[in-house]
């Protein structure tokens, strides 16, 4: 049996989320990593730069340990949606350099300080907030923002899985997908009346 350690579990969840983040980014060329594939913008440096200012934000701020070069596109603090996609003069490494930078300094906080620690967030009605409550948002927010990546990448390149080493998915080839993604349709057009 193993230990119960809520703090440990947290972060590792953390971790896998960071890293599944910066995945979706491998083996792609510069335009596919900034171009926007919804009509939103999304795109996939972009949800990196916005975990970067999350967590510098979340882990630094809120418990009263700035990140010392904070990205001065935290929102808020610039124009809209700044923080969701780069500017044709900020490389990819600069990006993906700081947002580890970032997550170091998150990782300090997480582990100095105590699940109860309380700190204090700007906005909304939950201005004090515990370590345990950020490290369950950001592992959530992370994820969530894996989960816009893993679509944006597929409609970059139809790359697709959870992560390298496991991608979660059925052994298939792109004819399997294909027949799948027929019946899919078919399903909708039946339901909707539209078949």
């Amino acid at each position: 049996m193993t230990a119960f350690d809520p703090k440990a579990d947290l972060h590792l969840y953390l971790q896998d989320a960071r890293d599944a983040l910066l995945w979706k980014l491998e083996g792609l060329s510069e335009y596919d990593v900034r171009r926007p594939l919804t009509p939103s913008g999304t795109n996939l440096l972009g949800l990196v730069k916005h975990a970067t200012a999350a967590e510098a934000v979340y882990f630094g701020e809120t418990f009263g340990r700035p990140f010392e070069a904070a990205p001065l596109w935290i929102a808020g603090r610039a124009e809209p949606n700044a923080d969701l996609w780069a500017t044709a003069e900020e490389s990819r490494e600069e990006i993906l350099g700081l947002y580890r930078r970032v997550w170091a300094h998150s990782d300090e906080t997480i582990n100095s300080l105590p699940l109860d620690a309380v700190g204090r967030v700007g906005w909304g009605h939950r201005a004090e907030v515990t370590l345990h409550r950020i490290l369950v948002h950001a592992v959530a927010e992370t994820d969530r923002h894996v989960g816009h990546a893993d679509i944006v990448r597929e409609l970059a390149d139809g790359s697709i899985g959870l992560r390298e080493t496991d991608d979660n998915l059925p052994d298939a080839d792109p004819a399997w997908w294909k027949v799948h993604h027929d019946r899919v349709e078919q399903a909708a057009r039946e339901a909707s009346g539209t078949a």
